[in-house]
């Protein structure tokens, strides 16, 4: 799949310490309207959590990123929700309480406040995170 290899200092979650949570949220790049191959392969291993129900009822959500504002956000966020249902999870939208202030382009903080949970920090003029990224608003 070509992606940059595992960071050493980043733990990795398999797919059965996931029954093991209360909820989840998930988080993707977005690849031509979808979920990063890598993220598919990962819902893919859970058949077993399926197949025993372990996820059902749990809460989840998902987020990811764009390289532009109209990178697929909406169709990554279809076909991520259809690998919650299968499961049975509670899909648990990041939501978009903060009115006209989602709109203003020029402040990285609207981008992080996306009704649709995506991002597109490629459309900023800096490639550096901003403070507000690392704040649930």
């Amino acid at each position: 799949m070509h992606a940059a290899p595992g960071r050493q200092d980043h733990p990795v979650i398999t797919a059965g310490q996931l029954a093991e949570a209360d909820g989840v949220l998930f988080g993707t790049p977005t690849r031509f309207g979808m979920m990063a191959a890598q993220m598919k392969a990962f819902f893919d291993s859970t058949g077993g959590l399926w197949k025993e129900q372990s996820l059902a009822g749990k809460p989840a959500g998902v987020f990811f990123a764009t390289a532009t504002q109209g990178g697929g956000q909406e169709s990554t966020a279809l076909t991520a929700v259809t690998q919650l249902a299968h499961h049975g999870m509670l899909f648990v939208p990041v939501g978009g309480t903060h009115g006209a202030g989602m709109l203003i382009m020029d402040e990285p903080s609207s981008l992080w406040r996306s009704t649709r949970g995506g991002t597109s920090p490629a459309s900023l003029r800096s490639s550096s995170p901003c403070e507000i990224w690392f704040t649930a608003p």
